[in-house]
C-alpha cells in the first residue's frame, strides 16, 4: 500500500520509575495522537532505564508484559494509532531478561514482537565498560512486520551498527526501519546521525528513530536527537536534546521511486575475501 502517513518518534527522558515513565509515555502519545500521528514509536526502554543491570532485572515485567502491556495496548485502542513500544524489559526462564519491541496495532492486536539481537558490550571513549550481555538476553530473529502503510523491519538501538542486519531487511521488503534506541551521549555525538542516514541511504527505506536524552539513574548519559530519515537520508525531522516529539509525513511511494531510480538492493553480489600472505 502507498497511502501516505503522519509518523510521531517520541524523545522521553526515562527512570527507574515505571510509573512515572508510563505517566510521560501516555502524555506524549495523547499529544501525538491529537496531532495527526497514525503511527507513533517510542524509545528503547521507554519504562524502565537505569544503568544497573540489577535495577533493569529487578523492575523488568512479567514474560507476557502483564498489565502494563495491556494498558499500552488499550491506549493505541482508544487513540486509534499504531504504537511501536520501543523496548520493554520482560523477565524470562532464566536470570537474564530481554529487551522486547512491540508493535501495537490501532485496533490493540501485537501484530510483532523483536528481541534485541546484538548486546552492547563496550568501553566507552571516557573508559567506562557497559557489558549488556550480563543482564540481557539477546534476540536470535529478525523481525519484519506489516503495516497498514508497508513493511516495518524492527530492530533496537545497538543493531544499527550491523548494516548486514538492515540490508537483509530490506530485501526482504521492509520499507520503513524502526530503531528505537538510548544511544549513548558520548558516542551518539559522533556516530549517530551517520549512522542512521547510512541505513536509510543503503537500504532506500525510511529510517524512523525514537531516542532517549537526559540524565539517567545508574550514572547513564543519552544523547536524544530522535531522528526521521527518508530513504535518500534526508533528515526530516531532529528532535534536540530534550523531551519531545517529532513528526513528519511519510511517503510509502517514494521508497519504490528511489529504489527504482538506484536499484542496488538487486546488485548484491556473491565474493570472496582473498588472504594475500605475503609469501
Amino acid at each position: 500500500m502507498t497511502t501516505p502517513f503522519r509518523a510521531a518518534c517520541l524523545q522521553m527522558n526515562s527512570c527507574s520509575d515505571l510509573s512515572a515513565n508510563l505517566a510521560q509515555l501516555k502524555q506524549l502519545l495523547i499529544e501525538a495522537a491529537g496531532n495527526g500521528a497514525q503511527f507513533v514509536l517510542s524509545p528503547e526502554y521507554c519504562l524502565m532505564m537505569d544503568g544497573s543491570g540489577r535495577v533493569m532485572r529487578d523492575g523488568a515485567l512479567p514474560a507476557d508484559g502483564g498489565t502494563t502491556l495491556a494498558e499500552l495496548r488499550q491506549l493505541a485502542v482508544q487513540l486509534n494509532i499504531w504504537l511501536l513500544a520501543g523496548s520493554l524489559t520482560l523477565k524470562t526462564d532464566e536470570e537474564r531478561i530481554v529487551n522486547r519491541s512491540y508493535l501495537i496495532a490501532a485496533d490493540g492486536t501485537v501484530v510483532a514482537t523483536y528481541d534485541k539481537i546484538h548486546m552492547f558490550d563496550v568501553t566507552l571513549p571516557d573508559g567506562k565498560v557497559i557489558r549488556e550481555s550480563s543482564a540481557y538476553r539477546p534476540g536470535e530473529k529478525a523481525v519484519i512486520a506489516a503495516t497498514p502503510w508497508g513493511k516495518l523491519g524492527m530492530t533496537i538501538c545497538y543493531d544499527v551498527r550491523f548494516p548486514h542486519l538492515y540490508r537483509a531487511l530490506a530485501q526482504q521488503g521492509a520499507e520503513f526501519l524502526s530503531v528505537p534506541s538510548s544511544f549513548q551521549r558520548q558516542t551518539g555525538k559522533v556516530h549517530w546521525h551517520t549512522l542512521l542516514k547510512s541505513r536509510a541511504i543503503e537500504n532506500a527505506a525510511y529510517v524512523l528513530a525514537p531516542a532517549m536524552c537526559g540524565d539517567h539513574p545508574g550514572n547513564r548519559q543519552t544523547y536524544g536527537h530522535a531522528l526521521i530519515v527518508d530513504p535518500w537520508g534526508e533528515v526530516l525531522a531532529d528532535a534536540g536534546e530534550e523531551p519531545g516529539i517529532i513528526y513528519a509525513d511519510i511517503d510509502p511511494a517514494r521508497v519504490a521511486k528511489i529504489r527504482g531510480m538506484m536499484p542496488s538492493l538487486q546488485h548484491d553480489r556473491p565474493y570472496a575475501v582473498a588472504d594475500n600472505k605475503v609469501k
